[in-house]
């Protein structure tokens, strides 16, 4: 099969590390440029949307949120789009948990003192342990179990919100939707695991972190645009919340004169949770296993249009 490797994965690995994972399985691949044409090839593997790539049969993408793509003019066009969900539980669940520590053993602040050579402890009562809070995970995905159940393993009560009530291993109590400001109530750290539709945009706005506890964490892992960005920043400097961990944003990269990155308490990550060092490898198994099944006469799998 010719696979066209679009240079828009660069954001995440190089090109070249998936284009020679491919061609090691028996498909011919080439990088492409932006722009470049792309109707010689069997499916094209990109981070993000362009229309030239609607002449394609087949576009992968790379990651699980396909919220920037034209679904419409993909079904005009015939073109199949599929994404790349289930590969990000183990990442995601560990950047996760990596933001949960750091604000409880107050880590991001030592890392800041640390580059003024500041020898200053923090005060006795900000720190705390992970063990016996709560978490609320809203979205229970393949993003959101993953989280739950790291959380759990790690002795802390997991909330869920989702729409069905099915059980989901490491949650101990499920939500529905328009149950969430009871679910976030009470909550240390609410941790968002939503895509980005019509139903979850702005989902978290001044009502829901009204509804939060003081000392209570955002952290979202999602998209920016599920969170109200100025109501956000009403509850940091309202002391409404203690504080987020964001490695999702309303615009990206995150505008260098945006308020977000002067709070002590705002850890902000680059929309990187999901990267490791074997990220081409998953990926490149999505689209050998695809591959396969459209070469057996098979329909493909997670497909979105």
């Amino acid at each position: 099969m010719q696979i066209g490797v679009h240079d828009s994965i660069a954001f995440s690995f190089d090109p070249e590390r998936i284009a020679g994972f491919l061609e090691s399985h028996g498909h011919q691949c080439a990088v492409l440029e932006a722009g470049s044409s792309v109707e010689e090839y069997d499916c094209v593997v990109t981070f993000g949307h362009e229309d030239v790539l609607l002449d394609a049969p087949w576009v992968h993408c790379i990651r699980a949120g396909v919220d920037a793509f034209p679904f419409e003019r993909y079904a005009e066009t015939g073109t199949a789009l599929t994404n790349s969900p289930g590969i990000h539980a183990t990442t995601i669940g560990e950047t996760v948990l990596g933001m949960l520590l750091s604000f409880a053993r107050r880590l991001h602040r030592y890392r800041d003192r640390q580059h003024a050579n500041s020898w200053e402890v923090e005060p006795y009562d900000a720190t705390f342990t992970v063990q016996d809070e709560t978490v609320c995970v809203v979205g229970l995905g393949t993003l959101g179990e993953g989280v739950a159940l790291r959380a759990d393993a790690l002795g802390m009560t997991v909330r869920g919100v989702r729409r069905e009530p099915k059980p989901v291993p490491g949650v101990d109590e499920l939500f529905r939707p328009d149950e969430l400001h009871d679910a976030v109530a009470g909550a240390r750290f609410v941790v968002l695991c939503v895509p980005l539709t019509e139903d979850t945009e702005a989902m978290i706005d001044a009502d829901v972190f009204a509804a939060m506890d003081d000392d209570a964490y955002l952290i979202n892992v999602a998209r920016g645009g599920v969170v109200a960005e100025d109501a956000l920043l009403d509850a940091l400097d309202g002391n409404e919340i203690a504080g987020a961990g964001l490695d999702a944003h309303a615009e990206e990269p995150l505008p260098a004169d945006s308020p977000l990155w002067e709070y002590d308490d705002v850890i902000v990550t680059p929309h990187v949770g999901a990267l490791s060092n074997t990220y081409h490898e998953s990926v490149g198994k999505l689209v050998v296993a695809n591959a396969e099944r459209l070469e057996n006469g098979e329909s493909l799998s997670d497909r979105v249009v």
